[in-house]
């Protein structure tokens, strides 16, 4: 039998920190009597009586306890009562104004809780003494320490002698997985919708927003709190930074004088004394549910409405909410069992809450979606000038208010820090189509067409979105559409959804009860043991009866078994409950506790510890653990222009803080082109023309407006970049206009449209000159490949301009459409729209030629080769640039195609393909593979290199890291519960057991040469064996065997580890220097295709006979082969080698019957590192960081 923990173990009571009889003292109700009435109770204080806390063991028992356990400290005394023997103070000896604590037993409050306050607190309007019965009543108390840690009580308030306090039945309601952060919701969240207006609601919503002195007003003590906690759960995750006191005493009216934010509240009885004597507070009334404002030494107090949309839009859902439970049991039968009733209250009351949480969560982001697109992440930035201009005129006041806050400083870092929580998993459910492709392609902010049309009195008709599960028909890919999405909350036409229904239907999360056992009374020792023998044995059965993939119940089980077991002091079997944690759900792995728990272990335990293999692990990763590094500064700094003169690498830095451009190559044109024939480094002052000069140019684009006689012509993608002034023109007089696609002329007078050509079909750009009246005007030139007639433009001084845009775009274009990459066309609109910045900073006959620093493609046009060849270009589809809006290229580590499937439970998005990219540091990007737009933006699992990724189940994706961690993530989710830690390094090699065996196998290696396989079901080691030399690099599997490649040799094992064949490549090749780099099986010929270093060819072998020499295809112009796999009856091998004479990502497509090379591709500019086939109907490629794309190409 074990006492309770030791201090450095003490537990948090999660559910009960403390219980306390407070009332008036017998001296004094005795004085009472006494006086024979009821009318003077100035005498009558409410003191503390008594005090209980956890685990309410009897002072009697604590020595018994104690002197069976070796493992826990001193005990402590759960409970104090007031001492009824109390000698009386002599008159004159005693201070008057001492508090009246009682002398009590020791005993350790828990922090956070004020026993000098807690009387005035459970009787804020006094202790009454009553003539007549009355009913007995609840309130609710919310204490908070100095780091803002809330501490949440109940008060009862009895007119009997005696209460029997019944815990029972106990509900405990655990955090989504999904958002640890959320809050435990145990209030009914409609109450302040019943007690105010949806208008109203808003209003209060935005005081809180702006952090202004808020004071609530009930005459109804219970109000208070549960009202001003409902407003707290609305604005989750964002999160009341100020001073939080619901509920005040009579005593404690002064607080409202504070000069800081706050949010308090206080009987309806002192409303006008608070009225009066405050300066500058919003007062609300909950009982009649208005809201009014004491008078202010600065002025009235003026707060600002909402963003009128995202309030239109709230209230219009909040209309649609069934408030009143009563109208809800209209249609349903009456039934006369209590319990039923209570149930089908509480599942009504629980669908309620969650649709009134998405209705308020979608109002936030609706407010701050945008937010994300002024941050700049590197260095962390938040542009707000920037952010203000686009708001609408109307908005901006409440805007300004709320970005001061210290609740929106909060809510920044946690963006800046790409926090994954309700708030961002709401903006990627309800984020917009070309929300998505800007995920995929970094272009500057313009007004697309349709954002154009959506201005518009009269709509555009939409297109349905295709339903696919399969991979799209690459064909003519060449740059994604944009579809409108009814569920954006941008684009809302808010005069027509008010015959439909708003309302979310949002479905609750199904709930699991675990019955714990019943306490037994008195709390003796012995009982509380009993309690927790009891509590394991049910929990364990529990464990034993539930299903392995049920994951989520089954981490809450270990946890709260290893919880139980370190209260019972049995520290080893609470720690092999955390290490069966640690791989079921790392999200709530309760590292501090483990770590202190390890620290607690006695010298035999932790030897005992050290032989169990599964605690071995958990000490070596608790204890080699290096302490907290320091936290790094995760101040938000608001973007400034600079003040004093930049050298190249501190102009970089602002250009990437002010949000213009990320791309450090681009910055560094840009820096050269600013400072052609000066000193090499910009001025403020060159800077803040630059900055005002691109800002007033994006400003401007957001006002442009196409008559929809143009618009009809032109994509629902494109964007108008450039205007030129009104020209003269071969097909008219009129505005020349440039979009990502093509030139068109908006004539004037009656505006109309007249297209001059795409860049694809340019042929020749010249810049020229007319005669005009003596005169010599510049003129611009374009011929098209397929129209006779030249077009000619008087562009006068916009000519040079004009003629360096034009060419920069057609090389762009002519790029994009020979590598199949669209990213080409995005960074030619940003090099033009720089130029056109640069042009207008500098104001000089130097400008042009500044200007031309920034052409980039049109010299690559220029100076090489552009032509990419023609088998190349055939094969290849398509290209995605992972790397789009960093800093630089990131190399692409591993990738994996998942296919789609069809499941009417899931949302579209999440049954289609997939393609998984591992970029560098444990991060991952994943695509839509049936549109290759951004499906997931980047999100971490470690923080090392990732090596190899496999699909294990529809929903799950294991990921094997160089820190030795199986990483294994929820495909809905898209994050990391669960990691596998057996491996002791670099994890190099998963494979998955073909079949429909059941429990399916999974097989991992690491680079020591362990190979471990698992059961998918159980996520426990089924078989483990050592391969000697190390070196393991990948493994296969056929036949029944594990094919493994070491480095030095490829060895054919069963799955228990026996030795049946090997390849030694010192017998075959005769060298020692070289090593296996990729290995493939084709089972039907009988043969094992593989690569060596240093050889630019590639190896078969028979596995017939191994010991017989290979033969050889050689791979031209090869330098060094990286990857190889198998696709239907080809071998494609990626390698680095010469293209055109120089350095290239290259790949060689082997016939596996006549054992030739069918093609040869130009895939990269850097190494391909990475091949991964998609239904064998697309092979994808990775590439190094000097390039970090991705190719699609075709199988024939």
């Amino acid at each position: 039998m074990a006492e309770a923990a030791p201090q450095h173990l003490s537990l948090p009571s999660g559910l009960l920190e403390l219980c306390a009889l407070l009332g008036a003292s017998r001296d004094s109700l005795r004085g009472l009597e006494q006086k024979k009435g009821v009318g003077d109770l100035s005498s009558l204080h409410p003191e503390v009586l008594s005090v209980f806390v956890p685990p309410f063991v009897s002072t009697e028992d604590s020595q018994v306890a104690g002197a069976s356990c070796t493992t826990l400290g001193k005990g402590r005394k759960r409970s104090f009562r007031k001492k009824r023997e109390k000698p009386k103070p002599e008159p004159g000896k005693g201070l008057s104004g001492d508090p009246r604590v009682p002398d009590s037993e020791d005993i350790s409050i828990p922090g956070g809780v004020d026993l000098l306050a807690l009387p005035q607190l459970c009787f804020p309007g006094g202790v009454c003494v009553a003539s007549e019965p009355k009913e007995d009543r609840v309130h609710f108390l919310v204490l908070t320490d100095v780091c803002g840690n809330r501490t949440y009580g109940v008060v009862a308030q009895f007119y009997r002698p005696l209460h029997i306090f019944n815990m029972k039945p106990l509900q405990i309601v655990f955090p989504s997985r999904a958002d640890p952060e959320s809050p435990v919701i145990d209030l009914d969240l409609h109450l302040p919708l019943l007690c105010f207006r949806p208008e109203k609601v808003l209003q209060i919503l935005t005081c809180i927003l702006m952090e202004q002195r808020i004071v609530f007003f009930s005459s109804d003590w219970a109000l208070l709190t549960l009202v001003a906690e409902c407003f707290m759960v609305y604005l989750h995750p964002l999160q009341w930074q100020h001073t939080f006191v619901p509920l005040l005493s009579d005593q404690m009216l002064d607080f409202v004088m504070a000069p800081t934010s706050f949010l308090m509240g206080c009987h309806l009885d002192h409303f006008e004394e608070v009225s009066k004597e405050g300066d500058g507070l919003v007062l609300i009334n909950i009982d009649n549910g208005s809201i009014s404002y004491s008078k202010s030494s600065d002025g009235d107090v003026n707060i600002p409405d909402l963003p009128l949309l995202a309030a239109q839009t709230f209230i219009q859902r909040v209309q649609g909410l069934q408030l009143h439970h009563e109208l809800h049991l209209a249609q349903r039968s009456s039934s006369t069992d209590l319990n039923e009733g209570r149930a089908h209250r509480r599942a009504w009351q629980q669908k309620l809450n969650c649709q009134i949480q998405q209705a308020t969560l979608q109002l936030l982001v609706s407010i701050f979606r945008e937010v994300k697109n002024h941050l700049n992440y590197e260095h962390r930035v938040f542009n707000s000038e920037e952010f203000l201009k686009t708001r609408a005129p109307g908005d901006q006041w409440f805007y300004k208010q709320v970005l001061d806050t210290y609740m929106f400083h909060s809510f920044l870092k946690a963006r800046l820090n790409r926090m994954m929580d309700a708030f961002t998993r709401m903006d990627l459910n309800t984020q917009s189509e070309e929300d998505r492709i800007n995920g995929t392609l970094i272009s500057p902010r313009r007004p697309t067409i349709e954002k154009m049309a959506s201005r518009k009195p009269s709509p555009l008709h939409g297109t349905r979105r295709r339903m696919v599960v399969s991979m799209p028909n690459l064909q003519d890919i060449a740059s994604p559409e944009l579809v409108p999405r009814n569920a954006s909350l941008r684009l809302m036409d808010t005069a027509g959804c008010r015959g439909s229904s708003t309302v979310l239907n949002v479905a609750p999360k199904s709930t699991y009860t675990f019955k714990i056992p019943e306490i037994h009374f008195p709390l003796v020792s012995q009982c509380v043991q009993a309690y927790y023998s009891d509590f394991v044995t049910l929990l364990s059965k529990a464990i034993n009866f539930l299903a392995p993939e049920n994951s989520l119940l089954l981490a809450r089980y270990f946890y709260l078994r290893g919880l139980v077991h370190l209260m019972q002091g049995q520290l080893l079997n609470a720690l092999l409950d955390f290490q069966n944690l640690y791989k079921t759900d790392i999200q709530i792995f309760p590292a501090d506790l483990v770590r202190r728990t390890v620290e607690s272990l006695s010298a035999p335990e932790r030897t005992q510890a050290e032989r169990t293999p599964q605690l071995k692990r958990l000490l070596s990763q608790v204890l080699d653990q290096p302490g907290e590094a320091p936290k790094a500064d995760d101040h938000v700094k608001n973007f400034e222009l600079p003040r004093k003169h930049m050298q190249l690498e501190d102009f970089v830095k602002r250009i990437q803080e002010s949000g213009i451009v990320k791309d450090t190559s681009i910055i560094h044109r840009l820096f050269e082109a600013l400072t052609v024939g000066q000193q090499k480094q910009i001025n403020p002052e060159t800077f803040k023309d630059f900055y005002n000069c691109w800002k007033e140019t994006e400003a401007e684009a957001q006002e442009v407006s196409v008559p929809w006689s143009v618009m009809e012509h032109l994509d629902k993608n494109e964007c108008v970049y450039k205007l030129s002034s009104s020209v003269k023109t071969s097909l008219g007089v009129g505005k020349i206009a440039m979009t990502q696609k093509r030139l068109f002329l908006l004539t004037e007078g009656r505006p109309g449209y007249v297209e001059i050509s795409t860049f694809r079909n340019i042929e020749e750009v010249r810049c020229t000159t007319v005669t005009f009246l003596l005169r010599k005007i510049p003129s611009l030139k374009i011929k098209m490949v397929f129209k006779k007639e030249v077009f000619e433009a008087n562009l006068k001084t916009e000519c040079d301009l004009w003629y360096l845009m034009v060419k920069e775009m057609w090389a762009g274009k002519k790029l994009a459409d020979d590598h199949k990459d669209p990213q080409y066309v995005q960074q030619a609109l940003t090099n033009v729209l720089l130029m056109d910045a640069v042009v207008g900073t500098l104001r000089s006959q130097s400008a042009i030629y500044a200007a031309s620093k920034l052409s980039y493609f049109d010299k690559m046009k220029s100076e090489l080769p552009m032509t990419v060849p023609k088998t190349t270009s055939e094969t290849l589809k398509h290209k995605i640039d992972p790397s789009a809006g960093e800093t630089s290229p990131q190399a692409i580590d591993t990738l994996l195609y998942t296919p789609g499937h069809l499941d009417p439970a899931e949302k579209v998005e999440d049954t289609h393909p997939k393609l998984w990219c591992a970029l560098n540091n444990g991060r991952v990007i994943v695509y839509d593979a049936s549109s290759w737009t951004v499906h997931q933006h980047c999100f971490k699992v470690g923080t090392s290199k990732l090596n190899c990724m496999a699909m294990v189940e529809q929903n799950q994706v294991w990921i094997g890291s160089e820190d030795s961690v199986i990483y294994i993530i929820n495909v809905h989710s898209m994050s990391c519960n669960k990691q596998l830690t057996d491996h002791r390094s670099s994890v190099t090699g998963l494979i998955v057991q073909d079949g429909n065996k059941a429990p399916r196998e999974v097989f991992s290696c690491s680079v020591d040469g362990t190979v471990l396989a698992w059961n998918v079901s159980t996520l426990r080691v089924t078989g483990r064996f050592q391969l000697p030399g190390g070196g393991l690099s990948s493994i296969r599997l056929h036949g029944g065997r594990l094919w493994c490649c070491t480095g030095n040799s490829i060895v054919a094992v069963t799955t228990n580890g026996f030795l049946r064949q090997e390849l030694k490549i010192e017998e075959n090749l005769g060298e020692m220097s070289t090593s296996f780099l990729a290995f493939q099986l084709l089972p039907e010929q009988e043969q094992l295709w593989a690569a060596c270093a240093g050889y630019s060819e590639v190896f078969i072998w028979s596995l017939k006979d191994l010991a017989q020499p290979p033969e050889r295809v050689p791979l031209q112009d090869c330098l060094e082969i990286s990857c190889m796999i198998r696709v239907k009856q080809q071998i494609w091998v990626g390698s680095r080698g010469l293209s055109q004479g120089k350095p290239k990502g290259k790949i060689y497509v082997i016939d596996a019957k006549t054992r030739s090379v069918e093609k040869e591709l130009a895939a990269h500019a850097d190494a391909v590192r990475t091949l991964c086939s998609a239904e064998d109907r697309y092979v994808l490629s990775g590439s190094g960081r000097d390039e970090g794309k991705i190719a699609i190409w075709k199988v024939e």
